[in-house]
């Protein structure tokens, strides 16, 4: 399983994903500073990854913080999270993982400081062994709606790149590929960061599954000639009536699913459903630098004065969505139900048996 983020004594480190697929290179992020950096830069991205990320990015700093007492220490913990806070705005799980890194932080209020350095590693540590266990559960529930057989498209990446492992959307199809199915890939190319071509395709060809790279306007007319039997993507952001922000593309995919009477699917941990955000409208999206659009591998590819709109993700309605698979099971339409029930249930049942 690719390593894509681990804590380590020297720091937190992770697979240079800008360097893929032609370089597999390793970078240790030394303080929360750089880890800051990885995130904004996209070296680690994917929203479980990036939540996880934060979360250790401040138990590195915490760790390596020179506070003497407690009021010393909630103050650097409140720019250290403030730092890591504001990388990028789209993915919940990041701000789901830094909350939940401050509810431990004020639980330890009465500790020393040095019992709660240590603390705060461990739970970073222990929502590292949660994502991969959130996303095998997800494989096993999500795996049963995949085809028997043939093509299943996916858009971006929401494989072990995009995860601590096993991955979301990907982590649905390799379950699928260990339950027998005979499933081949489409992967869009996923423009402009290309993290389809180059990361999807890169980690299910060392797994060994058949996959095949499209340009995306080529995802319509794949679904025409019959190439296509579900698409099941990943998520940064779902809101509580079900509407899904995903890569940019992805509502234009999921338009065509339902044109061509193809089931679509969403596959993301619990972390990822914002019940507190109503709707997709509600949703920041993020935008990102026009040189991503303008430039390819370093080479100007647009002319010299033109506008650029790079938003890095849309909106994909409720509508358009057959089924959220997330490690607590699946969930359908009416969604604002369907998730306010799921809810309700825990996951600490995943954890049974895992250690540090």
């Amino acid at each position: 399983m690719v390593k894509t983020l681990e804590w380590t004594d020297a720091g937190v480190r992770f697979i240079d994903q800008t360097r893929l697929p032609t370089e597999e290179i390793y970078v240790t992020c030394r303080d929360y500073r750089e880890v800051a950096t990885a995130i904004r830069d996209m070296i680690v991205r994917g929203a479980p990854a990036i939540g996880v990320a934060a979360a250790m990015g401040v138990a590195l700093g915490v760790r390596d913080s020179g506070a003497k007492s407690h009021s010393e220490l909630r103050h650097e913990f409140n720019e250290i999270s403030n730092t890591l806070a504001a990388t990028r705005p789209t993915a919940v799980n990041l701000f789901w993982a830094i909350q939940r890194m401050r509810d431990r932080f004020e639980q330890l209020a009465s500790s020393p400081v040095d019992f709660i350095k240590r603390a705060l590693i461990e739970e970073a540590q222990q929502m590292y062994l949660a994502d991969i266990a959130a996303c095998e559960a997800m494989g096993r529930h999500g795996a049963v709606l995949m085809p028997s057989s043939g093509g299943v498209l996916t858009h971006c990446n929401a494989g072990a790149l995009a995860t601590c492992g096993y991955g979301t959307a990907l982590g649905v199809i390799r379950a699928a590929v260990e339950s027998g199915k005979k499933i081949h890939v489409f992967a869009d190319e996923t423009r402009p960061f290309l993290q389809g071509s180059r990361l999807t395709a890169w980690e299910l060809n060392k797994d060994g599954i058949q996959t095949t790279v499209i340009a995306d306007n080529m995802a319509g007319a794949m679904m025409k000639q019959g190439k296509i039997g579900a698409v099941v993507v990943g998520a940064d952001r779902i809101a509580a009536n079900g509407d899904v922000a995903n890569k940019i593309g992805t509502y234009t995919v999921a338009v065509l699913a339902k044109e061509h009477g193809i089931p679509f699917y969403v596959a993301a941990p619990w972390s990822t459903i914002d019940l507190a955000t109503s709707d997709g409208d509600h949703i920041p999206i993020e935008q990102r630098s026009a040189r991503e659009i303008t430039h390819m591998a370093g080479k100007q590819i647009t002319p010299d004065g033109v506008r650029v709109e790079n938003p890095a993700f849309d909106v994909t309605p409720h509508r358009y969505v057959a089924a959220i698979i997330t490690e607590r099971g699946i969930a359908k339409a009416p969604y604002q139900r369907a998730l306010a029930e799921l809810g309700k249930t825990g996951n600490q049942q995943l954890l049974m048996g895992v250690t540090i």
